[in-house]
């Protein structure tokens, strides 16, 4: 799958950016999937979405209580996966409503759902190589999802 936009940031504040102007594309519905490991600025990115968003809350990873709601231009529901221990808490979420409503889902994580998300999702991959020359330095890729 090629690229939609590929970006790199030499900085928090750059990420955080680049997340403002990606929002600008974002409608009900929309269902983003951010892949990375530890520390590649998957919240940070999700934080500039938010602002762009006009989301005035705290934007936190929310890894213990899986989900947290926004409130901005449209509703925001983010998602953190990796505690997720059985498909089952998915359900007791009722994940596959937010992913066919009336918001937009961030999800961090998604690897173990990636069954469940819908066909039109689109995909966020982070890197962050962490070595000399790159130690604040991300590669964004913007790529549409696919089954």
């Amino acid at each position: 799958m090629a690229p939609r936009t590929k970006f790199i940031s030499e900085s928090r504040e750059e990420t955080i950016k680049f997340g403002k102007h990606f929002s600008s594309e974002l409608r009900p519905g929309d269902v983003v999937a951010f892949y990375g490991n530890l520390g590649s600025g998957k919240t940070t990115l999700i934080r500039g979405i938010c602002a762009g968003l006009d989301v005035n809350e705290v934007v936190t990873s929310p890894t213990f209580t899986l989900i947290n709601e926004y409130h901005g231009k449209f509703p925001v529901y983010h998602f953190d996966f990796y505690r997720l221990s059985s498909e089952m808490e998915l359900h007791d979420l009722g994940v596959e409503e937010y992913f066919n409503g009336d918001g937009i889902c961030l999800i961090e994580w998604p690897e173990g759902v990636h069954d469940l998300l819908p066909e039109s999702h689109i995909e966020i991959h982070l890197t962050a190589r962490f070595e000399p020359g790159w130690e604040n330095k991300r590669e964004i890729k913007v790529l549409a999802g696919q089954k």
